[in-house]
């Protein structure tokens, strides 16, 4: 069966074609994105503006014509945080089912977190154990845990990278005060949930995902995606820590230089950087292996499970 999965993220909005059946894993057949950066594009109301609304109806459009011509049997769409916490996202998505005829389903921050762990327990598999999972978006923070498909936990936070850097910094690179200020907000909240969190049992292994995640290992000597999906790759506590620091004081221009860091996520990789050194630092976590496979993946999955 050829699978098409329309994700509207914070940043990203992505279609991903995928030829998969139930039992195996799905196979990419096709990849379309471009970074709308739709939690840029919305007012001091937060609301979506009309400029956000023209340019997700024309992608969606344009996602629907590439997956007729790409043979898709059946196409799955989903928002997440921008849209889901919009004051008119209601609106926004009625108006872009006006346009398209497509109905987007909301995701919920977590179900996020729940499809997502779906994504890394089938990655990783049975023997890994009780998994303790991240995800950084551009809108929240994804953590979840547990020893089956379904987590013991999943909860979501606004702490996303690109929210955070459009609400904290006005500097580049943010300035010292900028910097304590969001680190000890992140800090804060992310120490609200650990207990409830480990509170089902240490964890034997620690896994990320999310494309802040890939950056940040990347960056730390970990492999280039184009080395494949199967070679491993992590990030450890200690060179988190030290990009950190290091990430913070350095410019969006020069952050764009390091490897495997786009110049649309150099803006707002050092938010995303003290997220993932709160998250690692507060849930001591020595090291983290990446996944290649992340909410789509999830979402892909389950659909599967109930053909």
């Amino acid at each position: 069966m050829r699978l098409g999965v329309l994700d509207i993220g914070s940043n990203t909005v992505h279609l991903l074609v995928v030829d998969a059946h139930r039992g195996a894993r799905p196979i990419p057949a096709y990849s379309h994105k471009e970074e709308l950066r739709l939690n840029e594009l919305i007012n001091a109301d937060n609301r979506l503006t009309d400029e956000a609304v023209e340019r997700l109806g024309d992608f969606t459009e344009e996602a629907q014509r590439i997956a007729e011509d790409k043979g898709v049997e059946d196409f799955l769409a989903f928002a997440t945080s921008a849209v889901r916490e919009a004051v008119n996202g209601e609106e926004v998505l009625a108006r872009v089912e006006q346009r398209c005829g497509l109905n987007l389903q909301v995701l919920s921050g977590r179900d996020e977190a729940r499809l997502t762990f779906l994504a890394v327990r089938r990655w990783f598999g049975w023997s890994s154990g009780r998994l303790l999972a991240f995800d950084i978006g551009g809108g929240s923070l994804e953590i979840a845990a547990g020893v089956d498909e379904e987590p013991d936990v999943a909860v979501s936070m606004p702490l996303g990278a690109g929210r955070l850097t459009r609400g904290w910094f006005t500097a580049d690179p943010p300035s010292a005060d900028e910097l304590r200020k969001l680190r000890k907000h992140v800090r804060a909240e992310i120490a609200r949930t650990v207990g409830d969190v480990v509170r089902y049992g240490e964890p034997d292994r620690a896994v990320a995902t999310s494309k802040t995640f890939k950056q940040l290992a990347r960056i730390a000597g970990a492999a280039p995606s184009s080395d494949g999906l199967y070679v491993s790759r992590s990030l450890t506590r200690e060179s988190m820590a030290e990009w950190a620091a290091k990430l913070t004081t350095m410019s969006s221009a020069e952050r764009a230089q390091l490897s495997g860091v786009s110049e649309g996520r150099a803006t707002q990789l050092a938010a995303g950087a003290l997220v993932a050194d709160a998250a690692m630092d507060l849930f001591e976590v020595d090291r983290l292996e990446i996944c290649p496979w992340a909410l789509r993946e999830g979402v892909i999955l389950r659909r599967l499970d109930i053909l």
